[in-house]
């Protein structure tokens, strides 16, 4: 279920990094339209602030089941009035959402792991999950293997999926949303890489030709990292325009009156 709110700030990055810290999201998680671009105004004078429409997915809400009215059942006069004890609540295949929304972090890796394992084998992958928490309270999963390209995918499409799979899977029945990052054969780092070549190259043709360029349809993941390489330069700035799976990142030509970050 596609779902969004909006969000204002000093700059349009201010205005998207409080949107995430009110969605609880990462900037990847989410597709930024810039409803209005930030004006500093003369003096203070006619400034107006940035503000950013934040689209991200949701899980479908399923909705509640219709109360089933049932018959009174007959008493036996030779039978106790007492009701007989509940099976304890242990011995249940399926954790509660109550007790989902308190899991510990290695029950969280557990259900992670449990989960991809399971996945993985359906799909007839030889590749095991190793998981770990970094600083930001953010699930790291490598998958390890030989030959793994058929779940990195082109432009990693599949491992993205993947990653999206179980996001949705283990955030369901949670309060509190958690952030799972899936890597394979560290092709994250090595892509994260090529893109912030290509934001630099471009930024630098934005600025001599004083033009802006629109990049090819990239994921969300890809359009952060776009962003974030160039938010610290005064001399361009980036936004996001169309919509799944076309949507592009533009670098456009800025005269230094405002910087994003």
């Amino acid at each position: 279920m596609q779902k969004w709110i909006e969000s204002t700030g000093k700059t349009e990055e201010a205005a998207i990094e409080a949107a995430l810290v009110q969605l609880g999201l990462d900037r990847d998680d989410v597709s930024v339209e810039i409803l209005e671009r930030a004006k500093s105004g003369f003096l203070g004078i006619g400034s107006c602030p940035a503000k950013v429409k934040v689209s991200y997915e949701a899980p479908d809400e399923e909705p509640a089941p219709a109360p089933v009215e049932e018959a009174p059942a007959a008493v036996s006069a030779e039978e106790p009035s007492a009701s007989a004890p509940e099976a304890p609540a242990a011995e249940a295949a399926e954790v509660p959402a109550a007790v989902a929304a308190d899991l510990s972090g290695d029950q969280m890796a557990q259900k992670i792991d449990r989960f991809l394992r399971g996945l993985l084998a359906h799909m007839g992958a030889q590749a095991e999950p190793v998981i770990r928490v970094n600083e930001q309270g953010c699930y790291e999963v490598e998958l390890v293997g030989q030959e793994l390209g058929a779940l990195i995918g082109r432009r990693g499409e599949t491992l993205d999926a993947i990653q999206q799979l179980c996001v949705y899977a283990v955030n369901k029945g949670l309060t509190h949303r958690v952030r799972v990052h899936l890597d394979a054969e560290h092709y994250r780092a090595k892509r994260e890489e090529s893109l912030v070549r290509l934001a630099n190259k471009v930024a630098g043709k934005v600025v001599r030709y004083r033009r802006n360029v629109t990049l090819e349809p990239m994921n969300a993941y890809e359009r952060h990292v776009i962003h974030t390489a160039l938010q610290d330069r005064a001399d361009v700035t980036t936004y996001s325009v169309g919509t799944e799976p076309n949507r592009r990142t533009v670098v456009a030509y800025s005269r230094g009156e405002h910087r994003q970050g």
